[in-house]
């Protein structure tokens, strides 16, 4: 009964993060981000605004919600550490949820006090942003790791898994390359508005533009290369590490990739308008996701090897 309502709250915590994540593309992409000042934890001097604008309001309320995230984190270590014995599964997850989300925490906190928030279009702020995203990756796979082992603890094989290693490990890095890439088309799209794809082309061709500008127009391509590369790397997984469990991670990332590719078509048409950005957002980490518990699913069968008699070596 405890793991099972274990799983449960692990899942809502996992839910209640995604949620917490889309909202501070929100704190992005409306520039809301020094709402608060250089201020950490403080917001402007004060625990709580007493008269804030719109700005502030975001801003505070992107603070208030991820701090709730890393309690209801910390929340799942300590559990963790009541129901699973020692070495489990579940252990190494929570434990590394809660690393990376207090990574997390030091990273906003970071963007905040150095001001790399707002207008601001540096080269820390290019560089950091991926950081940001990418963290946040492995703390949302974490999360959704340690709720899919509380139900199934099943230790994922490493070791002679041959084409099925490389061709999940590639993906999961094509993932992080497309995560990076998209983290400054959304920063570029932030700090440099457009109206269509056909200003945002010719603002690239302008000499003197800031860089974002030029990077930004990489992602669309970078996306649909790794998004057919995972499809075909899915397919061929599934076919070689049958089971229930791949086929049904199978068939949910094959449907999440299509919908992000649709979401992201439209994200581009409507110039990263918000509406298209969030749902383009919280489709990414879901495909994240969806790869992820593929693989540690299909990891977690042991290669069949051929039985070779002695007799017959040489």
């Amino acid at each position: 009964m405890n793991s099972r309502r274990f799983t449960l709250y692990a899942w809502l915590t996992l839910a209640f993060t995604l949620a917490v994540i889309v909202w501070g593309d929100v704190v992005q992409a409306t520039g809301s981000g020094d709402g608060c000042g250089a201020h950490w934890p403080t917001c402007n001097g004060e625990p709580i605004p007493t008269s804030p604008s719109v700005a502030t309001f975001i801003e505070f309320f992107h603070r208030l919600t991820s701090g709730l995230s890393l309690l209801l984190t910390l929340g799942l270590l300590v559990w963790s550490r009541r129901v699973f014995p020692p070495g489990h599964l579940v252990r190494l997850g929570a434990g590394a949820a809660m690393g990376f989300m207090v990574l997390e925490s030091l990273v906003g906190a970071a963007l905040v006090l150095f001001r790399l928030v707002g207008t601001d279009a540096s080269v820390a702020r290019a560089v950091i942003a991926p950081v940001h995203l990418i963290n946040t990756l492995f703390l949302v796979g974490s999360l959704a790791l340690t709720a899919w082992w509380s139900a199934r603890p099943q230790a994922p094989v490493l070791r002679g898994q041959g084409v099925v290693g490389v061709a999940l490990g590639l993906g999961l890095l094509g993932l992080l390359v497309v995560a990076a890439s998209g983290a400054l088309t959304s920063l570029g799209d932030a700090l440099f508005p457009v109206r269509d794809t056909a200003e945002a082309v010719a603002r690239s061709r302008t000499p003197g533009e800031n860089f974002l500008v030029y990077l930004r127009l990489y992602h669309p391509f970078i996306a649909v290369a790794v998004s057919l590369y995972a499809v075909a790397a899915v397919g061929l997984v599934a076919a070689l590490r049958p089971g229930p469990d791949t086929r049904r991670f199978s068939r949910l990332a094959g449907v999440l990739f299509v919908a992000q590719l649709a979401m992201g078509y439209l994200n581009v048409k409507a110039a990263a308008a918000l509406y298209t950005q969030l749902p383009h957002l919280l489709l990414s980490d879901l495909v994240w996701v969806s790869f992820l518990l593929f693989a540690a699913s299909a990891l977690a069968q042991r290669p069949q090897r051929a039985q070779i008699p002695l007799g017959e070596v040489g």
